[in-house]
């Protein structure tokens, strides 16, 4: 199989020719740095992503509290965790870096709130 990657390590955007098969990877072409290689031989064996999204909050003025995922995780995981992120409701006051879910899907990453979010006062 062939694969075409840009690279998204530093501002030149180098595109890397891949060839591999199921036992790895056979060539590579196009990179100008060793960090292009590191990045090509990843999206082609383990592709991850971090994760972005936000949850609904509680006695907060806004009605959603941004997270991502404390790592990147497996792309294989991503629907499975965006699934998790859709049932939780946090109760404000909510600080930048809380843990909103553990260890999600079993990935290993954290769920984390992105930004802080004060509780309302009474009237």
């Amino acid at each position: 199989m062939k694969k075409d990657i840009t690279c998204i390590v530093c501002p030149k955007g180098c595109t890397i020719h891949v060839e591999y098969d199921e036992t790895g990877i056979k060539s590579m072409e196009g990179y100008s740095c060793k960090r292009g290689i590191e990045y090509a031989t990843a999206e082609i064996l383990s592709p991850t992503r971090m994760v972005t999204s936000s949850v609904k909050t509680d006695n907060a003025r806004y009605t959603v509290c941004p997270v991502k995922t404390s790592k990147p995780i497996g792309k294989d995981k991503i629907q499975d965790v965006m699934k998790s992120i859709c049932c939780v409701k946090v109760k404000a006051p909510v600080r930048q870096g809380d843990v909103i879910i553990k260890d999600v899907c079993g990935t290993g990453a954290d769920i984390v709130a992105t930004q802080t979010l004060e509780a309302l006062e009474k009237e």
